[in-house]
Order: structure tokens, then sequence, then C-alpha cells
């Protein structure tokens, strides 16, 4: 995700409205009381839950033709359970339940929180393979309300889940370090177009209605799952290796847009000489009709305001660069995923760094002097939001404002540091490494304290720890020069 650097202010929840809205499932009667679960993720406690790993999700929406009305949906989720379990912890928290089944057969549900607790006939033991089908609605409410979910456009709807707004769309186990392969189904009116994460597999019409179907071909957090349905044109073109190309943009703006869109292929080349191959089976740009006030790199089919490409006020090299952010990311954030959202800065600091490495070579712009700059307000960011590896928790009410500037280039200048430290050489080739040995699946940090150890064959434990987790920036190796400037001290009653 990158923050649009339009003048506004971040949206707060309503506490009133997100009551009035809150998970509206239909209550029945259980032998002890429903409790919400998590997995103990330290920036988001109640996010995800234990006992089950899932291997796939089926989404199925029919779209009414108002992106004011509640969708018709179906999930399906097929999981293993790793622990035995006599009741399934689902999150989902925008929505009316109309039925739910566990292997075929029917089982009673409750809310509790954010989650929708399934309680099936039978106990299921450790290891078992299970399907669990969720009849609900998926409801798009207005953006004043929460941060995420569906994102009304002026001629439809999209998809922002990031960090914890997935299962306001879909009942789910949403985090990242749980990924799955998704299949999802979209019908719409006749006049629309529907386009998902991964490729297409099918297009049936019948009377006034399309649907079509998507599948993916590698795994995906839920955060990262992509529906477009709006009044669009789907542009296509090859990228390296013979990579299907496919953008989405409202029909009306193809004219201007499509000059941007010709720049994706190179742009996937410049990334694929830094990090090696494009990780999944297709890429594209989302350019959505919405005020959202970021981008997102929604797996193989990321997420931009319209208005980015629009603008006259943003440089050509810029836009270009904010592109290539969220390309970054289907590298790092995307294939590579974050076990726990403390690790965020894996994802932005590393999208950060492409983008500030491609203005350098392709524009010009000074990479030193972006992060000599960054360094110069590294320590109000570490004060504000907490070091790059260790974020504060989300403000009240505004739970993506753990994307503060010490993930983004607070991070980004860790990596400087780590370059200037084992050199440039090693550093391009730690790179490499990472996003190959864990492709497709989720990493920690110190995962890549200890994979940066062993490539530069020395012990960095020390080194990471005073950059990512200290209180204040470390000396910059090589620019014993560089000074920060400490957060101003709080007068005696502030």
């Amino acid at each position: 995700m990158l923050l649009t650097p339009h003048a506004r202010t971040p949206r707060r929840l309503k506490a009133a409205a997100l009551l009035a809205s809150a998970v509206s499932v239909c209550l029945v009667a259980a032998s002890a009381p429903a409790a919400p679960l998590g997995v103990g993720d330290r920036l988001f406690p109640h996010l995800g839950n234990p006992g089950y790993d899932v291997a796939s999700y089926d989404l199925s929406f029919t779209y009414p033709g108002s992106n004011s009305e509640p969708l018709q949906a179906v999930t399906t989720i097929d999981a293993w359970t790793t622990t035995p379990l006599d009741r399934i912890n689902l999150d989902f928290a925008h929505g009316e339940v109309e039925s739910v089944e566990v292997d075929g057969e029917p089982a009673s549900f409750a809310d509790a929180g954010e989650d929708l607790v399934v309680t099936p006939e039978e106990a299921l033991p450790s290891g078992s393979w299970m399907r669990i089908t969720v009849k609900h609605t998926s409801d798009p409410v207005s953006a004043e309300d929460r941060d995420g979910g569906w994102v009304r456009t002026t001629d439809g709807l999209a998809m922002a889940n990031q960090a914890d707004a997935a299962h306001l769309v879909f009942p789910c186990n949403d985090h990242p370090s749980d990924k799955a392969m998704f299949t999802i189904r979209i019908t719409a009116p006749d006049g629309y177009t529907a386009v998902a994460n991964g490729l297409p597999t099918g297009v049936d019409r019948a009377a006034g209605a399309t649907t079509w179907t998507y599948r993916t071909q590698h795994p995906m957090a839920t955060e990262l799952a992509q529906v477009s349905i709006g009044r669009s044109t789907v542009l296509h073109r090859e990228g390296p290796h013979g990579l299907p190309v496919r953008d989405v943009v409202p029909t009306k703006h193809r004219k201007a847009l499509e000059p941007w869109l010709e720049k994706t292929p190179d742009q996937i080349s410049w990334m694929e000489s830094k990090v090696g191959r494009y990780p999944f089976e297709t890429y594209g740009l989302l350019m959505a009709d919405a005020d959202t006030g970021f981008e997102l790199e929604t797996q193989t089919l990321s997420l931009f305001e319209r208005e980015l490409f629009t603008e006259p006020a943003y440089p050509k090299w810029y836009v270009e660069s904010i592109m290539v952010h969220e390309l970054a990311h289907q590298w790092f954030g995307d294939s590579v995923a974050p076990a726990s959202w403390s690790d965020l800065w894996l994802n932005e600091g590393h999208a950060t760094w492409y983008e500030a490495l491609y203005a350098e070579e392709k524009a010009g712009k000074s990479m030193e002097a972006r992060m000599k700059a960054a360094y110069g307000a590294s320590d109000r960011w570490r004060a504000a939001g907490g070091p790059p590896a260790a974020p504060k928790a989300p403000d009240p009410g505004q739970k993506i404002s753990i994307f503060r500037p010490n993930v983004y280039d607070g991070a980004a200048l860790a990596l400087y540091a780590l370059r200037q430290e084992i050199g440039r050489e090693t550093f391009e080739r730690l790179e490499r490494v990472w996003v190959s040995r864990h492709e497709d699946g989720t990493a920690t940090t110190a995962d890549f304290v200890a994979l940066a150890s062993e490539m530069s064959g020395r012990d960095l434990d020390g080194f990471f720890q005073d950059w990512l987790y200290g209180e204040k920036t470390p000396p910059m190796p090589g620019h014993p020069d560089w000074k920060s400037v400490a957060p101003a001290a709080k007068r005696h009653g502030e």
C-alpha cells in the first residue's frame, strides 16, 4: 500500500456507524458463548484464527447493478484442521449470514466480535479435511464509515482489503500467514465487466447477466484479493517471457490512460533485472474511478486511483516510480508475504527501495539524497510510529494508520544502511535469494536477518537490532556526518 499524496485528512472510523453496520449474522443457540479468537498478531490481536490451515477459497458474488446494495455471495473454504475443533472461528464482520454447512451438513453459527463462530454437528479431529460453505451477503458501505473492504467507484466496486478488511467482504482466515488458492466468480448485469486476481477460466452468459470466473495459480493472502466490477475495458498486452499483462480501466478514460499502461512491460523487465523473474501468472493495473487515498498491491492486479495518472501536478517520473512501487510488491509482500503485521517493513521498505532506485536510474533522482533526507527525519518517524520492525499499534479507528513513514522511507533507509554495510554486490545477491527462497510463502524479520548474515558471512544481529528495533537511528555506515533531527520535547502539561 502506498498513500496517495493528496491533501486529505485520514478517515476516522465512526463508532456509531460501526455499531450500526456490524456483522448482523443470525444467532443460533450454542452450548457455550461464542468468543472471538486470533492468531496473536501484535498489531491485530483478533485477526486470523487458530486451529486450521486454509487450502483454498471459492468465492461467488452476484452484483445487483447498484454499488450501494448488498451482493449475494457464497464462500466455500477448504481447509485442514491443525488441532481438534468443536468450533471453527472465521473472520467476518459485515454481512448477513443465511446458512452455514460443514462437509455438506448444516451447522449452527453465531457472531462474536468480528468472528463468525461455526459449530459443526460433530467435532473435527486434528488432521481432518473440512469444507465450510457460507451463504451470506457482502455489503458495500460508505467509505466514511470505515477503511477498506468494498470500495465504491463511480461505476461499480473494487476491493481494498489491506490490512484487515477482507473479512468485511467474505468469511475467511484474515491474516497473511495463512495463504491459499482462490477461485472467484462474479455475476453482473449486462453492460458491466468483472475482473479478479489470476487468470480467467470461463465466461458464461445468461439472460441479462454474465458470470466471469478467475483462478489463481499461486497462493494468496486474503488482504490481496481483488474484484473489479464496472463499466470497464480490459486491455491486453504482452510482458517479458510472454507474460500476459491485462489492465482494467474505466472505458470512458481509456484513451488518456493507455500511454501509462504501455510502460508496464518495460517496468517488469527492469524489476526482473534486479530480483529475478516475475513470480505470478499475470500482472496489470486496475485504474479505479475512486477516492481511496492510496494505491494497493493486490496480487496480479494492483489497484490505483485514476487521478494519479490524470492529475497534471504529478511529474511523469514520480507517477512511474509509484507504478514500480506496487509492481515491486508482487515480489515483496505478495509472493513473499509477511508472517505478521510487524514484518510490514519487509513489504513497504523494499517497495520504497525499488521505487527510489527506479527514479534514480530512469530520472536521475539521487537515491543518496533521498536517503540523507530520510535519515534527517528518521528519529521523528521512530518516535511517532515506532522503529521499522516494531511499529506502534494503529490509531483508534484508523487501522491503516500502521502505514506510517517509519515503514516506508524509514525501512528503505535500513536497507540503504545494509547495502552500505555489506556492499552492493552482496546486497543485490541477498535480494534475489530472498525472493527465491521464500517464493509463494511467508517470512519473518528474523528470516531476513538470518539470510543477510548467511550471505555476507557475518553476524549481523547487532546491526539489525539497532536499525530495525532501536529507538534512535544508528550512525549511517559511510556517512558519519549524516544527522537525524530529534523530535521536539514536549512541554510540561502536554
